[in-house]
């Protein structure tokens, strides 16, 4: 695929600064969202297909994506949920091992546009300044005034619930990859695929419910454990699920994962707020206080959990504890960049959350582990 070097789209946000590029992929005329950056290297089909990233457009912080193509096996759900792509340099190949698709094409055959050509560190910069915002991708042709238009019909990511535009429309069965273990009940807000096959690799069998799911019809196959998946949105406009879960603790232990970790906190009684840009990327050292351990995590969110107080960070490296509606809860895991929470530890009930993925997908694997620990500690309540 060949792509101009002329000035053919702008990324608009919604302060009304403009970054100049090139229109690639899908054709571009005017797809908005919140503006969001990730900085991991690698990955950028796993992040352009994971459920999370439902109503935002990537901006790929590495120079240039696209290098090995795309490929069945990146695939971190059925489809793109991603807006649109935003790159400094657009590598179009499908010349890699397992390529089956080259980068700019496979986006193009989704319907979704992207932009080369254009200076995403000043771009990130003013992100990290001003904090993640709407904004928009459009043609060149298009009018500013009209472009801030579409921008100020986009609803706010605070207060949006957009875990009912990615949760299936009825209960799905997966059976184990391995083994024989747990069975687990999922509140399916938006889950990706690698965490599925990690616990179906560790001998669990899974029910996805969608998100709508009563306490009742999670409890009904009998599960040794609840689950709460990732996905997309604020955790404040989910209270339908919270009090679903309020329901369940206590009488199954139940996990969380990202989303599924802010949920299970405000099930507990605790609260949640919006970060100012948010963790997206492959590179965010996390402290593992129960083994002392710091891991290098993968992390996709734009909200985050209040720490005992309502702090919104943890000075000390310490398992400070909440008093919730349910006993204590321990914090277990704690993020070095900006000392947010990152997991906790339910003390009176079973049950326990992390903040980033665990999964990876993309990233390191150096919190796989936590899987084992689930599905052990899932066992052992059983």
């Amino acid at each position: 695929m060949t792509v101009s070097t002329l000035p053919t789209a702008y990324v608009l946000l919604e302060d009304g600064t403009r970054f100049d590029g090139v229109a690639c992929a899908a054709p571009v005329e005017g797809t908005v969202g919140e503006i969001v950056f990730t900085t991991a290297m690698s990955g950028y089909q796993e992040a352009m297909s994971d459920p999370s990233y439902a109503g935002q457009l990537i901006v790929f912080t590495f120079p240039q994506i696209g290098n090995y193509g795309a490929s069945s096996q990146a695939m971190e759900s059925d489809r793109v949920h991603a807006r649109a792509a935003i790159m400094r340099t657009a590598v179009d190949r499908e010349d890699a091992p397992g390529a089956e698709r080259s980068w700019l094409a496979w986006l193009a055959d989704r319907g979704i546009p992207a932009i080369t050509d254009l200076d995403t560190r000043a771009l990130v910069r003013h992100i990290r300044e001003r904090g993640a915002m709407k904004g928009g991708v459009f043609a060149a042709n298009v009018d500013e005034s009209h472009a801030r238009e579409l921008i100020e019909r986009e609803p706010s990511m605070t207060g949006r619930d957009l875990a009912r535009e990615v949760t299936p429309d009825a209960r799905v069965s997966l059976a184990p990859t391995a083994g024989s273990g747990p069975r687990i009940a999922m509140i399916d807000t938006g889950v990706k695929l690698s965490i599925l096959r990690n616990l179906r690799a560790r001998g669990a069998t899974l029910e996805l419910h969608p998100c709508t799911a009563t306490p009742e019809a999670l409890l009904s196959s009998h599960p040794d454990a609840i689950f709460l998946a990732n996905g997309p949105g604020d955790p404040g406009a989910l209270d339908y699920v919270v009090q679903t879960v309020r329901e369940l603790v206590g009488k199954r232990p139940v996990y969380g994962i990202c989303l599924g970790h802010q949920l299970l906190c405000r099930a507990l009684g605790l609260e949640t707020y919006k970060l100012p840009f948010g963790h997206h990327g492959a590179n965010h050292p996390v402290k593992d206080l129960t083994t002392g351990r710091t891991e290098i995590t993968s992390q996709n969110h734009g909200f985050a959990v209040l720490g005992p107080g309502g702090a919104r960070t943890i000075d000390d490296d310490q398992p400070v504890r909440w008093e919730t509606d349910f006993g204590a809860a321990e914090l277990t895991h704690i993020n070095l960049y900006d000392r947010t929470v990152e997991g906790l530890a339910l003390k009176d009930v079973p049950g326990a959350t992390v903040q980033y993925h665990p999964e990876a997908g993309p990233g390191p694997h150096d919190a796989q582990h936590l899987f084992d620990r689930f599905v052990e500690e899932i066992e052992r309540a059983a």
